[in-house]
């Protein structure tokens, strides 16, 4: 057997070997005789099956279990020549040459490694930035807005017009072609007006009615509403304005800190102004982070830490994003792909860039994790789901069990690591105003 075996990066190898016939017979002599001894044969008792009679009964099974066992020492050699262990190497190797002829067979196998990353000086990379600073007025208006949404509504006295803002009472019946639908009425319905709750173009012709005002409102139902009997149908509503209502006035004092923290018997205003405080700075923070700091710094990383890719982990990506666009192309444009395959490499060929950069990505964020010693367990997974599931109102253990199920999961702790890798950097970075 010839072996002839090359290290091509930190990343990549590629092992080329020719397999003899002998060695392929050989092979087959040695799994031929060992099947004697187990092999159940009627006709013949067990372990007494002759060689012969072995190979009729298995054929072409046994060529492909000696060939199978050539390609395993073919590895295994070339792995001990390039001094690669079985654990560096990520995913199956690739044949991607067999060529078969009656004395011989031309062999190639491709394989991809785990990167080895030489972070350096990571820390040095994470620029300092100030802290978001959060002025009185703000913590104010916060506050002004959390005790207005708590204040009961009230009818306003004055004879004024409707105006967005306010929260109109009022009784209407929907009809399309003339005809009335099925939960198109209702009395003393409440809405506030401004809110985008009721169809386009609603709310906005209710403005300026006076209580006891009578008005038909025309809209259309959007294209995509839920009810498929009523998308896109023009639309008349016969309004009755019973009431306007407006949030009563609020009192900004320790008793409204006390109903706004029912958890601290001494609450002040002053304690829940502190609060409110931290809690803005932490959502201008949080802000900071995901829309400027992370990319960025995440970006610095890829720019700056080289090494070499595994190229079928690349070839992955690329085939994703492919795939990913093609969910969104015509018929008419996938079939021109299959016929043109020119045109199919350059697209496909047009995702490699974005593919190298997040498959590097990805490799220096699970580095950093080790090196920071950030963990995120499936439990912490779970119970993120479940959160965003029951925000959503759905059901949180069956959110998860259909992440799981079309194999998210991997993605999403990914992701969790990720989050905490950069914040932890930047945390060490921030400098207090």
């Amino acid at each position: 057997m010839e072996i002839k075996s090359n290290k091509i990066n930190g990343a990549n190898a590629e092992i080329k070997a020719t397999i003899s016939k002998e060695i392929i017979d050989a092979n087959l002599e040695k799994i031929a005789k060992g099947l004697t001894k187990t092999a159940s044969v009627q006709g013949f008792r067990k372990g007494k099956v002759p060689v012969a009679i072995i190979k009729k009964q298995y054929g072409e099974r046994l060529v492909q279990d000696a060939e199978a066992e050539a390609l395993r020492e073919v590895l295994s050699k070339g792995l001990e020549e390039m001094n690669i262990s079985n654990e560096a190497l990520i995913g199956e190797p690739n044949i991607s040459q067999f060529d078969k002829s009656d004395e011989k067979i031309e062999v190639t196998v491709k394989l991809a490694m785990r990167p080895e990353i030489e972070l350096g000086e990571y820390a040095e990379m994470v620029k300092e930035f100030d802290k978001p600073t959060v002025s009185d007025e703000d913590v104010d208006a916060r506050i002004k807005d959390l005790a207005t949404a708590q204040a009961p509504l009230v009818s306003i006295e004055d004879d004024r017009a409707l105006e967005s803002g306010d929260t109109a009472v009022f009784d209407f019946e929907g009809s399309v072609d003339g005809e009335l639908f099925e939960g198109g009425s209702a009395k003393d319905f409440s809405l506030a007006i401004g809110s985008g709750q009721f169809i386009p173009g609603f709310e906005d012709q209710m403005v300026g009615m006076k209580k006891g005002e009578e008005k038909v409102i025309k809209v259309t139902f959007p294209e995509n509403y839920g009810g498929k009997e009523l998308a896109g149908k023009d639309a008349e509503f016969k309004v009755n304005l019973n009431d306007i209502q407006t949030k009563g006035e609020v009192v900004i004092d320790d008793a409204l800190a006390k109903k706004m923290l029912p958890g601290e018997e001494d609450a002040t205003l002053e304690g829940l102004k502190k609060q409110v405080k931290t809690q803005i700075e932490n959502e201008e923070l949080s802000k900071l982070y995901n829309d400027e700091l992370k990319p960025a710094l995440l970006e610095s990383f890829v720019e700056g830490i080289k090494f070499d890719l595994p190229e079928f982990v690349v070839e992955q990506e690329i085939d994703m994003a492919l795939n990913k666009q093609a969910s969104t192309m015509s018929e008419d444009e996938i079939k021109e792909l299959r016929e043109n395959e020119d045109k199919l490499k350059e697209l496909r060929e047009s995702f490699r860039d974005d593919a190298a950069r997040s498959v590097r990505a990805t490799f220096i964020i699970d580095s950093l994790a080790q090196a920071e010693d950030v963990k995120v367990q499936e439990q912490e997974v779970m119970q993120t789901i479940y959160f965003e599931a029951m925000q959503m109102g759905q059901d949180p253990q069956k959110a998860y069990e259909d992440y799981k199920k079309a194999g998210y999961i991997p993605a999403i702790q990914m992701s969790m690591v990720e989050d905490k890798v950069l914040s932890k950097l930047l945390n060490a970075k921030i400098k207090e105003a």
